[in-house]
């Protein structure tokens, strides 16, 4: 009798997927679907009411959607370092939509975010922004990543500054210090001087203290925070609210849709509280089903970006982890009243056109990176699929990327 083949094993876990590329796609795919029943369940009663078409939310997601894959299939036909080279590029269109906001944007809750592209649609350059601040850091970080030769000091990190600040003078300090963070990250992945990293800490709490302080408004979140029922009819209704809904979903929910929050108790319940409205309808099995879908997309990101044996595709998946898997764990925690009221969407699940189609451009950016990966371990006849186990413990990420792009 033939003897049975022992499965290939990643660590102490099986592998289920042939690929990571392949385990990516269906939690990808998953988690979508599962965002795209949420913004209907949490916009259909704000859409009939206000705008007398139940569908008129899920209709322009689906419009956001085609333009993302349309997006998607472009990127990966013409791989990742197509864009890195061209990356200039996009920085000055970013930068100069973002100085079109200021002019000619569109004015809501006292803000300028949205540029209007007729009376179809509009478009926010801030949530393009995010994605050119990956592609800037991956860009200078990617060649150096052998010799650790990584500065703070370089011009990735000015130009991700100017448009941080143009995003702040909107005002926006939130998704300002998310595109700042998306640079940043890769910087520190890569490793950087011990003497920079305290810099940076020290200015840049400064800097955090100062703008949070300098607007009453947002002192005031932070006071709410602390103390969300001393501010119960303003700036900690919110955050109450939210925490009610999620706490009426119980195990297993009120079932798709019939959460009460969305029926104008929640403000923001589409946009920046939808995870809210998905907990309080689909209980806490519904809320660890979508922790496990971050988790899973965040384990095959990270092993897409320890099998690319190119340096900007390693830093490029590292980004792109963050800048997904990031934001989505710091809307979970700002709807959990564990970090205080920011204005971050949540990717995939927050209704959001802009945001939609730009976060379906980064995945496909990350799909670039392991199609390409793929294609060059089958050209070398190596083996790509290595394990990230085999490691020394004492390596940092950045030593772990380096040594797996020799």
């Amino acid at each position: 009798m033939a003897e049975l083949e022992t499965p290939v094993r990643v660590g102490f876990w099986p592998r289920i997927w042939a690929s990571p590329l392949e385990g990516l796609g269906f939690v990808t795919i998953l988690l979508f679907l599962v965002g795209t029943v949420n913004v209907f369940s949490a916009s259909f009663v704000l859409g009939s009411q206000l705008l007398g078409d139940s569908l008129y939310f899920l209709k322009r997601h689906f419009a956001a959607t085609a333009i993302g894959l349309a997006g998607m299939a472009f990127i990966i036909s013409k791989g990742y370092n197509w864009f890195l080279k061209r990356i200039s590029i996009c920085a000055i269109v970013t930068i100069g939509l973002l100085i079109a906001v200021l002019f000619f944007g569109i004015e809501a809750n006292g803000a300028r975010r949205w540029l209007s592209l007729g009376r179809v649609t509009t478009f926010q350059p801030s949530e393009l922004a995010k994605l050119v601040a990956v592609l800037l850091a991956s860009a200078y970080i990617g060649p150096r990543l052998d010799r650790r030769s990584v500065s703070l000091f370089s011009y990735p990190l000015l130009v991700t500054g100017a448009m941080a600040t143009l995003v702040t003078i909107q005002p926006d300090m939130g998704t300002g210090m998310i595109i700042g963070a998306m640079c940043l990250v890769p910087y520190l992945v890569a490793g950087i001087p011990n003497r920079e990293k305290i810099l940076l800490t020290v200015c840049g709490s400064a800097g955090v203290l100062w703008l949070t302080f300098r607007a009453a408004y947002r002192a005031e979140r932070i006071l709410a925070w602390f103390n969300p029922e001393g501010y119960s009819q303003t700036s900690g209704y919110q955050p109450l609210q939210s925490l009610l809904a999620i706490g009426s979903g119980g195990l297993k929910g009120t079932g798709l849709g019939m959460g009460a929050s969305k029926f104008y108790y929640l403000p923001e319940a589409h946009t920046d509280f939808a995870f809210a409205i998905w907990a309080q309808e689909t209980g806490f099995v519904g809320a660890v089903l979508v922790l496990l879908l971050i988790g899973a997309m965040a384990c095959y990101g990270i092993r897409i970006a320890l099998e690319s044996s190119d340096g900007r595709g390693r830093i490029l998946a590292i980004g792109i982890v963050f800048m997904i898997v990031g934001q989505a764990v710091g809307n979970i925690a700002m709807v959990l009243s564990l970090l205080p009221v920011t204005g971050v969407p949540m990717p995939f699940f927050s209704y959001g056109g802009t945001a939609l189609f730009v976060n379906i451009w980064a995945m496909g950016l990350l799909f670039s990176v392991a199609v390409e990966s793929a294609r060059r371990g089958k050209k070398t006849g190596g083996d790509t699929q290595q394990n990230p186990t085999s490691l020394r413990p004492k390596q940092t990420l950045a030593e772990r990327l380096a040594q797996h792009g020799r």
